[in-house]
Order: C-alpha cells, then sequence, then structure tokens
C-alpha cells in the first residue's frame, strides 16, 4: 500500500500506558482481553460537501488526500476522501442525494463524526464478543474483496448516532477499501507534524455518563482509569462531569463527558443543543513538536482557543521546569500540566464547524500520562468567553 502506513502502538514512542495511580496496569489487562484493538483505523464524517471539506484538512491542517470512492468508481449514492498524516486517517463522506441517512444526519447534526473505526484482527470475533454481551449491531460482517485482497468490517452503536467499526484488513494490501482508488491531489500540502489520534472525547446527556462508562466496561473489556467530578471541571458559572474509559493494552482512551449544574449552560449543554444529540466533541491529536504545529497551524488560519497572558506568570511553580521555550510557549498560547510521569502541552481549538460543536486538541506528551487536569479552569474559563460572545453561555 503505497504511502500509506496502518495504525500502530502509540506507546512505543509515547509512554502512554496507564500508571499506578489510575485503575488498571495494562500489563494485567491484556491476558484475557476478549476485544483486541490494535488501534483507531480511521475517523469518519458525514458533511455536506465532502469536496471542499477535504480542500480545508488538506490546505490548513496538512494531510494528504490518497483515495476517493464515488460514481467515478462505482459508488453511485456517496463521495468518500481518504485524508492521511502520520498514522491518522479521516474520512469525509457527503450524500448524492437529499433523502439519504447521510443527509438526514448532516442536517440534524451538521458535520459531524458518524464512525470511530477500531483496528482489528478479526472483525467478525469483534462483532461476536460485544454483541452478545449487549451491543446493538449498526452493520453486519461485510466482505469486501478486489484485486489487492480483502477486508471485513462489522460495526456496533455507542453514544448517540455514533457507531464503532472493526476493521480487519490484514489480507488488503490496497490503498484503504475495495472500492476505493488512490488519487493525487492537485492541492500543495505541507504536513504540521500530528501523528495519531491520542484519545477522542464524547459528550452526552444528563445522567448518562455513567450508563456509557458501563457500556465501555462491560461490552468492549474497556477499564475505567481516571474520573473527573464537577469540582475538578468547574468555573464560577459552570461544570461537567467526565470519565475515561482505555481498552485492555491501552491503545483507545474514550473521554466521556456529561454537564453538571451551574449558574449558566455548560460547553457540553451547548454541544447537545447544537448537535441535537450525544456525539464526539473533540478529537486530541499527537505531535512530537507542538511548538512547530501550533505555529504551522496558526499560519494556515487555524483558530485557537484563548488564555489571559496572566496564565503563564506561575507557570513555573506550577509544573516545575520544561525543556521548551516559556517565551514560545507564552506567545502560542499553549497550556502546560504535570503529573507524577512527566508533563505535556496542549492547544484546543475554536469549533472547527459554523455550529459549536467539533473541535481539535493537539496535544504534546512528554511523558505525562494524564489529560491536563491542572489547565481545567483556564481552559473552560476560554470555552465560556466564546460562548458568551454567541449569547449561549
Amino acid at each position: 500500500m503505497d504511502g500509506i502506513t496502518y495504525p500502530y502502538n502509540p506507546q512505543q514512542t509515547t509512554g502512554m500506558e496507564s500508571t499506578a495511580t489510575w485503575a488498571e496496569e495494562p500489563s494485567t489487562a491484556v491476558t484475557d482481553d476478549f476485544l483486541p484493538l490494535l488501534g483507531t483505523d480511521y475517523v469518519e464524517f458525514y458533511v455536506g460537501n465532502a469536496k471542499q471539506a477535504a480542500y480545508y484538512y488538506q490546505s490548513a491542517w496538512g494531510y494528504q488526500l490518497v483515495a476517493y470512492a464515488g460514481p467515478e468508481t462505482g459508488v453511485k449514492d456517496r463521495a468518500s476522501y481518504i485524508l492521511q498524516q502520520g498514522k491518522i486517517r479521516l474520512m469525509l463522506t457527503t450524500s448524492l442525494f437529499p433523502d439519504s441517512k447521510i443527509s438526514e444526519h448532516v442536517t440534524k447534526h451538521g458535520d459531524g463524526v458518524k464512525v470511530l473505526a477500531l483496528w482489528v484482527d478479526d472483525a467478525e470475533k469483534s462483532l461476536n464478543e460485544t454483541v452478545k454481551r449487549g451491543a446493538t449491531m449498526a452493520l453486519p460482517l461485510e466482505i469486501h474483496t478486489d484485486e489487492f485482497g480483502e477486508t471485513r468490517t462489522a460495526s456496533i452503536c455507542t453514544y448517540g448516532e455514533t457507531i464503532h467499526t472493526f476493521v480487519e484488513r490484514k489480507n488488503y494490501k490496497g490503498v484503504f477499501f475495495p472500492g476505493f482508488k488512490e488519487v493525487k491531489s492537485g492541492v500543495a500540502t505541507k504536513p504540521v507534524g500530528l501523528q495519531f489520534v491520542d484519545h477522542c472525547v464524547g459528550n452526552v446527556g444528563w445522567g448518562e455518563m455513567n450508563k456509557w462508562v458501563k457500556f465501555y466496561e462491560e461490552v468492549m473489556g474497556f477499564k475505567l482509569i481516571i474520573s473527573f467530578d464537577d469540582k475538578d471541571i468547574s468555573t464560577e458559572y459552570s461544570a461537567l462531569m467526565s470519565k475515561v474509559v482505555s481498552n485492555g493494552n491501552g491503545f483507545v482512551k474514550f473521554p466521556i463527558n456529561e454537564p453538571a449544574k451551574g449558574k449558566k449552560r455548560s460547553q457540553v449543554e451547548e454541544y447537545l443543543d447544537f448537535y441535537h444529540d450525544s456525539g464526539v466533541q473533540h478529537i486530541a491529536i499527537a505531535t512530537d513538536d507542538i511548538l512547530t504545529t501550533v505555529t504551522d497551524l496558526r499560519s494556515r488560519g487555524v483558530e485557537f482557543l484563548e488564555v489571559p497572558q496572566s496564565y503563564y506568570d506561575n507557570l513555573f511553580d506550577r509544573v516545575g521546569e520544561i525543556k521548551e521555550d516559556i517565551n514560545d510557549i507564552r506567545r502560542l498560547n499553549i497550556l502546560v500540566d504535570r503529573d507524577e510521569e512527566g508533563y505535556l502541552l496542549q492547544l484546543f481549538t475554536k469549533p472547527v464547524e459554523d455550529r459549536p460543536t467539533l473541535f481539535y486538541e493537539i496535544i504534546q506528551r512528554r511523558g505525562a500520562k494524564s489529560f491536563g487536569k491542572g489547565n481545567f479552569k483556564a481552559l473552560f474559563e476560554a470555552i465560556e468567553r466564546e460562548q458568551e460572545k454567541r449569547g449561549t453561555l
């Protein structure tokens, strides 16, 4: 598969395995893992105009267009573009008809994530193991072949209208899937250093967080590794609660948020109001040089949340010494936090749709395995300032 590398174990380069202060050591969880996951295979978005969305991700984010499926390849009802950078693959799909499920999804939610695809060795076993534990099947086992081999996929439902697709591609050497053709874009692209999906965050409705944590624990064999309550994640005006689940080997992590009572409307409530359902709130993407990545993204027009410069006044007192220059950190408005294993640097975009729904996190881990708890207050105050501009706080 020319130019394509499959998902991999991020722990090989980042040390992202769980720590003793969390719920489970990965070395004891792998032996009886009934749903072994090899990583994130792709993330599929349903969008109103996939051609234009593909141009945005190429020009602003540095993704490379590698594959396409549509009428020219024998697919008559939709068009899909496959973009890749590092180990990340995005599928952007638009319907060619107004009365399709894809069009209904876009009408209700706006552009948003439909599929969080998980890379497995055995799609049929993955489907059977999860369905017998209570999962609802979204799509049965499908086997597709072409001159490059065979892929097997099957899907189950998760929160809202989001699905998990199990992807088995060990016997396939083509560009993506049968039905896709390899393409090269005329758009001049330059990668910005994005490496792999660190975690994907879901927002769910009032009182639903524990239900979905239980789903991941009982149906998919995940472990609860960390919890945040409304005392951890709160400001003067709003609050939310969050729990993080991880699969047995630690390759896939899903934080799940729900609203909490506050004086005003929280970011999760705003998301639910505009997305009109539970769904993927943000995708955290790893880089090994956040200074360069953020500099490049800002130069291409990607907008980030802003925190006050006072955030940096006592940064070293709070997190200790870091390798990066404080002036660069301050200039780029990057957040820093430390845990027992090291520190991390992170920054969050503003919503990338007109609806205040989906956004991205850029994260660089220097040993830290946590999620930036020390930055929660500054981050959510920054989000509230954007909500206030929109009149939705």
